[in-house]
């Protein structure tokens, strides 16, 4: 069993994906060839946003977005200790101090009502996470913004495709930054990400960011990086969009019936989601006691198990210089619970149930006949 089955997807795609090689290969315009303005405009229009900008990886977007919103040294940007570390990375290294606030307990993301009270005057943004595949109070959090005139940039490299109210996922703040590294939801053969933003001077500055500064060549107007989307992960990406809606209806199937199945586990918590939004579970992500113990039976059960994410950036040695007011202590515990189960669109049901009916024996002492036999109730339905 893959934890994520690329190859499935691949499978599935073949025709598509290689013709889509194979007309770059035809063409040779590498870097910047016409199947990436095709994408940006695909993209785009997905999202609902003005502009969509490709980029190198969903890390070199939040770089880009900080630079084109000229970060200056020392300038804080408030955003979330659970996440990857590539969110407060990027930060430090425009130049900014990023200011961590904690997150909510059932959904794991940021907790928006903690946010003002970390606002100070050396502000300028905030950067909250759409983690696991959800969106957080994006309102609540643009409220927030707007009453102390703060930038927005939503780290939505697993949330590509999610709905807020209606709205998609990077559609909803200043900007939105996203990653098509090969495990996202939406994901490319190499690492790729994109900008989207709906204000015209931002979009002008982050393409010309992406390739040195340029404004026209060796026209350098601002200081840049070498961001570009290579045209041949475009062309993957092009391909893979042409199943993505029905991938996102198969994330939804396979993550309601995970919650089903799960609804008569003991032991095991599901992570939130809330009503006004939903979840293309980039992971499907779970909360246990005794973490190892259980991770360690499922492993023994040929389950494959990750945890996204074992230690809060207030908690890493890079990062522990930053923390601050807020204890983060949510974002302790919940660390030291969470554990993600394999998830893609093409998870058979076989597998599935397989995987609860593994977790239900590791919960409950793996290998007894009892576990066993109340395992298989929880899946018979």
């Amino acid at each position: 069993m893959q934890f994520i089955d690329l190859k499935a997807q691949y499978a599935a795609l073949k025709p598509r994906i290689d013709a889509r090689i194979q007309q770059v290969l035809d063409h040779g315009q590498y870097i910047l060839g016409p199947e990436v303005k095709e994408l940006e405009q695909a993209l785009a229009r997905f999202t609902g946003s003005r502009h969509c900008v490709t980029v190198a990886s969903g890390t070199e977007a939040l770089l880009i977005a900080l630079m084109a919103l000229d970060l200056k040294a020392g300038d804080e940007v408030i955003t979330t200790p659970f996440t990857f570390a590539a969110t407060a990375e990027m930060i430090v290294l425009a130049g900014g101090r990023p200011v961590f606030a904690d997150i909510e307990g059932d959904t794991c993301n940021i907790d928006a009502a903690r946010i003002e009270a970390q606002v100070t005057p050396r502000t300028r943004a905030i950067m909250p996470v759409s983690l696991y595949g959800q969106v957080p109070d994006m309102d609540e959090i643009n409220a927030v913004a707007a009453r102390h005139g703060l930038a927005v940039i939503e780290d939505a490299a697993q949330s590509f495709g999610a709905v807020y109210k209606g709205r998609r996922s990077c559609a909803l703040s200043t900007f939105g930054a996203t990653s098509f590294f090969p495990s996202k939801p939406l994901g490319c053969y190499g690492d790729g990400g994109a900008l989207f933003t709906d204000d015209d001077s931002l979009a002008q500055a982050a393409r010309e960011i992406r390739v040195h500064g340029q404004s026209a060549r060796y026209t350098h107007t601002r200081l840049g990086v070498g961001g570009r989307l290579d045209t041949i992960q475009a062309a993957v990406l092009l391909a893979k969009l042409e199943r993505f809606e029905w991938e996102l209806e198969r994330r939804a199937e396979i993550g309601e019936r995970y919650e089903r199945l799960l609804a008569g586990v003991g032991g095991v918590q599901r992570v939130a989601v809330r009503a006004d939004r939903n979840s293309v579970y980039a992971q499907y992500t779970v909360k246990v006691d005794d973490r190892a113990a259980v991770q360690a039976a499922l492993q023994a059960a040929g389950v494959p198990t990750a945890v996204h994410y074992p230690k809060p950036l207030h908690r890493q040695p890079a990062y522990a210089q930053y923390a601050g007011t807020d204890l983060c202590a949510v974002s302790d515990r919940e660390a030291a619970r969470v554990m993600s189960l394999p998830m893609s669109a093409d998870l058979s049901e076989a597998d599935q149930d397989r995987v609860v009916q593994a977790l239900a024996v590791a919960l409950k002492g793996a290998g007894s006949a009892p576990a066993a036999k109340a395992a298989s109730a929880v899946v018979a339905h």
